[in-house]
């Protein structure tokens, strides 16, 4: 039978297929184009003749009047209880193929295959932070087909580039390493203020920084399950400009911060190999480590989560062993020493602000990770109290168990007591963790500037080669500008690393919180799988206390230490502006992704929360 004979049939048994077929629709095709549909089935579309919602404003309808005899369409009957049953990504592509087919339409009579469909694909989408759909219109023949940018069925395990994505237990050591890593570097924190001022310290900057800060990545990384993170939010807040700003502070913040690690490592390293304490071996040093750890983040994300399990496994347990041997010699009374004349507050707060600050570095990875609206934040809290007792359980035993002379608290130091209460054997132990911890910080840290700025790329604020990937899944440029960054910073001393990174960081966190409370006021329907059970009265006295300790250790930081970051804050006002010219004359490529949804008004989000899906 040809194909015209096909569509005569369709035409002439309409009627009668319509009380027993009710029609089908796809992602891939819409058959009825310029009707007044139920808005059940059809929500975003306009009234007959206009162009969809979900086309910009100001675009002309696309959808030709002739064919409006092929979709007199009826209200849809009540949804199957069996809708929303699994349904493969094969059968769906095999249903999709047979709608093209005149014939076995007509042979479907039966079947309800919208309602599979629908019920299948609002599975996938039902917990999807923003539904409106990317759509772009293509010819089909005599029609036009809307195309939508969604979830792909087979995609929720691996990323649109077919590697699989971060679990639960390697995202809780991702998360400990971007922040952590273990207790290596809290001893200034000693040296700075005594023992008892060290304690307490880690105990309140953990309730008024790391928890906030914690629970705003919770909500904002699943109400935006994307790479970019942070970026995300303040644009969508404030505008593109101003999440160029957050991009650029936070990148510069990061890779100062990663060149920290390589110092640290050869500072541990010192005392069994003393040529590596300065001069060209400490140069040459400082080169292989980056390039080797570079290329270990390289190989992929889900490599890096792995490997970071197994060093922080490694490096924690000398430190479980060392406060067990510890607890005998235990003198409380040392806990209370305290001199707060000699206090040296800079040092004292940056180093408390250095080991609790960066939760919000994994959502940039937010992309990458496996069911992100229920794993982010379930891993953040689980990382936040791996964090707080690594930090306290080794400061706690240590400081009482050893006479506190507060000059030898420098970075290396808990090697030093780990001689002192267990021998050589326990020294050589936290020596080799303190070591392949900083290789945990060095390639967490990595991955999660790496994928900003992919993620800044995908959002067209970046030229379009940040966005490539390596048949690895990872983002290469992305990784080789961050190993140059650090490669430049690794002859800035520890005290400077730490003091210029918080600087840029809290400007950064300055824009974060703005952008938190902005969208809680704008967009309070808009769909958060985790939200904080606070208000917005209640958000904003949340984060009083963190905002008023930017303050304290911006105003803390030496002139040096000022001059610098605010120069380069400059940069990136001037750098912004100047891509945007580039990509003007086309200089660059520049692109935005499909598959990246944009954020709806509150009214869209309560609809969509109700109507999860329309095709």
């Amino acid at each position: 039978m040809s194909s015209n004979s096909n569509v005569w049939m369709f035409l002439a048994f309409g009627t009668g297929i319509r009380r027993q077929f009710r029609p089908v629709f796809t992602a891939r095709e819409t058959l009825r184009l310029n009707s007044d549909p139920h808005p059940s089935v059809l929500r975003g579309i306009g009234r007959k003749g206009s162009a969809p919602s979900f086309l910009p404003r100001g675009r002309p309808s696309a959808f030709p009047p002739q064919e409006a005899h092929l979709h007199p369409p009826s209200p849809p009957p009540e949804e199957p209880a069996g809708a929303d049953e699994p349904t493969t990504g094969a059968q769906i592509r095999a249903l999709e193929r047979s709608f093209k087919d005149r014939n076995a339409l007509l042979d479907a009579r039966g079947r309800d295959f919208h309602a599979v469909l629908q019920g299948a694909l609002r599975k996938k989408l039902r917990n999807t932070a923003i539904t409106r759909a990317n759509s772009a219109c293509l010819p089909m023949g005599g029609r036009v087909a809307v195309k939508y940018n969604g979830v792909n069925e087979g995609e929720e395990r691996k990323g649109g580039h077919g590697i699989p994505k971060v679990s639960m237990v390697p995202l809780i050591f991702l998360i400990f390493y971007e922040v952590s890593g273990g207790p290596f570097g809290i001893e200034d924190s000693v040296k700075a203020a005594g023992p008892l001022l060290a304690i307490v310290g880690f105990l309140l900057f953990a309730l008024i920084w790391s928890i906030p800060e914690a629970l705003i990545t919770a909500e904002m990384g699943t109400m935006f399950p994307e790479n970019g993170g942070y970026v995300v939010w303040v644009s969508s807040a404030l505008g593109p400009f101003w999440g160029f700003q957050q991009g650029w502070a936070k990148w510069l913040s990061g890779v100062i911060d990663n060149a920290l690690y390589p110092v640290l490592f050869l500072d541990y390293v010192k005392s069994s190999v003393p040529a590596l304490g300065g001069g060209l071996p400490r140069t040459l040093a400082v080169l292989i480590l980056t390039v080797a750890l570079t290329y270990m983040n390289y190989r992929g994300l889900t490599i890096v989560g792995w490997v970071a399990v197994l060093l922080g496994v490694f490096s924690l347990l000398p430190f479980f062993v060392m406060g067990v041997i510890a607890i005998p010699r235990i003198e409380p009374s040392r806990w209370l020493e305290v001199d707060l004349g000699s206090v040296n507050w800079g040092l004292y707060l940056n180093t408390l602000f250095w080991n609790l600050n960066y939760w919000d570095s994994i959502s940039t990875l937010a992309g990458e990770i496996e069911n992100p609206k229920r794993t982010l934040p379930r891993a953040l809290s689980y990382a936040l109290v791996l964090v707080v007792g690594g930090y306290l359980y080794p400061l706690i035993t240590c400081t009482a168990a050893v006479p506190v002379v507060r000059e030898y608290w420098s970075d290396g130091y808990f090697s030093d007591i780990a001689r002192i209460l267990g021998g050589v054997w326990l020294h050589s132990w936290v020596q080799a963790a303190a070591a392949l911890s900083n290789m945990g910080n060095f390639l967490t840290e990595m991955s999660s500037d790496s994928y900003q700025l992919l993620g800044m790329a995908e959002r067209g604020m970046l030229p379009e080669f940040f966005a490539k990937r390596s048949h690895y899944g990872t983002p290469l440029i992305g990784i080789l500008f961050s190993a140059f960054g650090v490669i430049l910073l690794s002859w800035m001393s520890f005290q400077e690393i730490i003091a210029a990174e918080n600087y840029l960081y809290c400007f950064g966190m300055i824009l974060e919180f703005i952008a938190f409370i902005k969208l809680r006021m704008t967009h309070p329907n808009a769909s958060r799988p985790y939200k904080i059970p606070l208000g917005t009265i209640g958000a904003v006295l949340m984060i009083i206390p963190p905002a008023l300790l930017i303050v304290v250790v911006m105003a803390l930081a030496s002139f040096k230490v000022m001059a610098v970051s605010i120069v380069a804050m400059i940069v990136g006002f001037v750098l912004q502006p100047c891509l945007v010219y580039v990509e003007k004359n086309r200089w660059l490529r520049f692109s935005i992704s499909a598959d990246l949804p944009d954020l709806p008004d509150s009214q869209e989000a309560a609809e969509d929360d109700a109507v999860p899906l329309v095709f």
